[in-house]
């Protein structure tokens, strides 16, 4: 049929791309001199606590409530964070990326327990608000949340929101980290914050700095932890740089940076040197 394209084509030459990428991608050009400044960055987890120093200035605070029809939304919440979980990954994305607006989800309790339609509010939320970068150290086990969940990271991949979910720390089936429409990090057990790799065998991705992690926690205090929780942020610090230094990328762009510039997909395999740039 004469002049017609079928939907989702283009009738350009070529299509056009937001920046003209380099033969040789490294750190540097991903994302050397970034701060993270011009990203927003929402966090679902317990709660942060605003007046800690490893945080900093929180650009809202929310969390999971019922509303009077008996469904479960987001309003804003004041009520910090019981359990330290959220503080620690604000603060992780605050020592990498310190110039990114971070906001906070609570729909977690202070015994880092959630039901499942509450990751379904808080995301569906996140998503809708348009988050450049939406972290989850967190997963569920239920199979009744999981195709909204699906639906839900789909949604967000096409509107141009990253979503960086942990691994479970256990061998078991959760989500939504195992989608393939999200960033899935594991641990590796370097202390360097900026070290990741790629990892060849799924569903987990990447591997991050996420053993023995110095944590900023509940209180105003610090300690020391371990889990998959903590690499999460470390990525989502990453992905934030990349956006706050090239713009308008879509989730697929971040992830191929991410995959070029990961320790162990250096030039011959040789590992780049760490480090912002």
């Amino acid at each position: 049929m004469p002049g017609f394209m079928p939907a989702w084509s283009t009738a350009t030459d070529q299509p056009g791309l937001s920046s003209v990428w380099p033969g040789a991608l490294d750190r540097d050009w991903a994302w050397g001199g970034a701060d993270g400044t011009g990203v927003r960055v929402c966090i679902l987890d317990s709660g942060v606590d605003t007046g800690h120093p490893r945080v900093g200035p929180i650009s809202g605070t929310y969390g999971v409530v019922t509303l009077p029809d008996g469904t479960t939304g987001i309003d804003h919440d004041d009520s910090g964070d019981g359990a330290g979980h959220g503080t620690a990954c604000a603060g992780i994305i605050r020592a990498l990326a310190p110039g990114a607006a971070l906001t906070s989800v609570k729909v977690l309790t202070s015994g880092l327990s959630g039901a499942g339609a509450a990751l379904e509010a808080a995301l569906g939320w996140a998503v809708a608000e348009g988050f450049d970068v939406i972290n989850l150290s967190l997963s569920t086990r239920k199979p009744q949340v999981r195709d909204r969940l699906r639906e839900l990271a789909d949604s967000a991949y096409f509107k141009g929101s990253l979503l960086v979910a942990s691994a479970h720390n256990f061998p078991v089936l959760s989500y939504p980290w195992t989608f393939s429409s999200v960033i899935s990090v594991a641990s590796h057990k370097h202390a360097d914050p900026w070290l990741h790799y790629y990892n060849p065998e799924p569903p987990a991705e990447f591997q991050a700095h996420g053993v023995q992690v110095d944590v900023a926690w509940a209180g105003g205090t610090s300690m020391r932890a371990t889990g998959n929780s903590f690499a999460a942020p470390h990525m989502s610090a990453l992905a934030a740089l990349i956006l706050s230094k090239h713009g308008n990328l879509t989730p697929f762009h971040v992830k191929a940076m991410l995959h070029l510039t990961a320790a162990n997909v250096g030039k011959h395999g040789e590992e780049p040197p760490h480090g912002r740039s």
